[in-house]
């Protein structure tokens, strides 16, 4: 029998003991391909040799589909920001200490060796400014503890510190009170201590007591309730009542993509941009869940969204001209911003005229014009990106005049 057809042969032995009844076509076509592309070695070369079997057939492979990059939920895109987390701290313990006594031939009262056991690692809480969000942040930290002491004098070895990395700006409270303020790069603040390791039966050696056989336990390490909270969250934010377009908006001048729909919603968490000029500047925005009316009363969730705008440096009040007497939105923003905090209203800020793509907002910019003169409007489309460019162009004069200000009071 030849080669080719003990082949044959050997495969659909094969595809019978599988029991692969369904791949039967596949491999009888299979075959007469590889029966078509063997070459078969001359008479003086060695029997048995197969050159130039192929067995990447088109028809043989799995089909493979380009990979769909999919678009992200709102819910997966609230844990990309995150300004505010409740941490439990709980530094290593000590290595208890050794109580041995030192043993060897023509030694036999050494003495006791027992060494000391290891502190316990702190848990240290340090800027870095790659750090962006409080999102990494876990509830629970428990710091290394040490290790215990051995014979010979040997001392345990002492737990590693725990580093946890928070934004610029990040204020550590407790129970309210403010314990740091973290606000340069590197800067640390070590929020628990480690427990002392114990100490070994050598420590007790005195005179009067040659032989102690006392060591103690380490220590446990601090424990600890605190608060994280960004200071600033961003350099702008947008304010303004649900369904304006702040978060279109934000798609359009930044980086950031959060969730829109065709229908109303509301964003529920913050989502903060970076938009980048020529020169590598970035300018951060963030897009403030729509406040309502009444929220310094506490309404829906109204503290915890204008906790968001106060950490802000400047603002954008984003206003709907597609709906009727888009200048009351302006007044009864700013109102609830000064019952919240006062003077947060007066803060740098521009106003912007959203939703220009519809007949009505055109029609009612003139009128928000003389309402609001002499300040600046800025009328833009966020859904067809219209005039964004004027938009970015004054937010760049915004953070430029407060990079200013902060300069001149660090002199005075």
């Amino acid at each position: 029998m030849s080669n080719s057809s003990t082949f044959l042969l050997n495969l659909t032995m094969l595809v019978h003991t599988l029991g692969l009844t369904h791949v039967r076509n596949r491999s009888a076509l299979f075959a007469s391909r590889c029966s078509a592309a063997v070459r078969w070695p001359s008479a003086a070369a060695a029997p048995g040799n197969i050159r130039n079997v192929t067995t990447t057939y088109a028809q043989c492979a799995k089909a493979r589909a380009t990979p769909r990059k999919k678009e992200l939920s709102e819910k997966n895109l609230s844990r990309y920001f995150v300004d505010y987390r409740n941490v439990k701290l709980r530094a290593g313990s000590g290595g208890k200490g050794a109580c041995t006594f030192h043993s060897e031939p023509r030694k036999e009262w050494g003495g006791p060796d027992g060494g000391d056991g290891g502190d316990g690692g702190n848990i240290v809480i340090k800027v870095d400014r790659a750090v962006k969000s409080l999102a990494q942040i876990a509830p629970v930290y428990s710091g290394e503890s040490g290790q215990p002491g051995g014979r010979k004098n040997c001392y345990g070895r002492n737990g590693q510190p725990t580093f946890l990395y928070v934004p610029l700006g990040t204020a550590v409270k407790e129970q309210g009170k403010i314990a740091a303020d973290l606000s340069d790069h590197g800067q640390e603040f070590v929020a628990v201590f480690g427990g002392a390791g114990g100490k070994g039966n050598r420590f007790f050696l005195s005179n009067e007591n040659r032989a102690p056989k006392a060591a103690t336990p380490g220590t446990p390490g601090q424990e600890r309730a605190l608060q994280l909270e960004l200071r600033t969250m961003a350099h702008a934010g947008l304010v303004g009542f649900p369904n304006a377009g702040k978060s279109s908006l934000l798609r359009a001048i930044s980086n950031a993509r959060p969730a829109v729909a065709a229908y109303p919603f509301t964003t529920l968490n913050p989502h903060v941009g970076m938009v980048e000029y020529r020169d590598h500047e970035q300018v951060a925005v963030a897009d403030i869940p729509g406040i309502i009316r009444g929220a310094h009363l506490n309404r829906g969730l109204g503290i915890s969204f204008l906790k968001h705008i106060e950490r802000c440096r400047f603002l954008l009040f984003v206003l709907d001209l597609s709906a009727p007497e888009p200048w009351t939105q302006l007044r009864h923003l700013r109102y609830e911003l000064e019952q919240y905090e006062r003077g947060l209203s007066e803060r740098p800020h521009a106003i912007v005229a959203n939703k220009m793509d519809l007949p009505e907002a055109r029609a009612q910019l003139e009128t928000l014009r003389s309402r609001v003169a002499p300040q600046r409007i800025i009328p833009v489309s966020a859904l067809t990106g219209h005039n964004t460019e004027e938009l970015i162009l004054h937010l760049r004069e915004l953070y430029d005049g407060d990079i200013q200000g902060v300069t001149q009071d660090k002199h005075r």
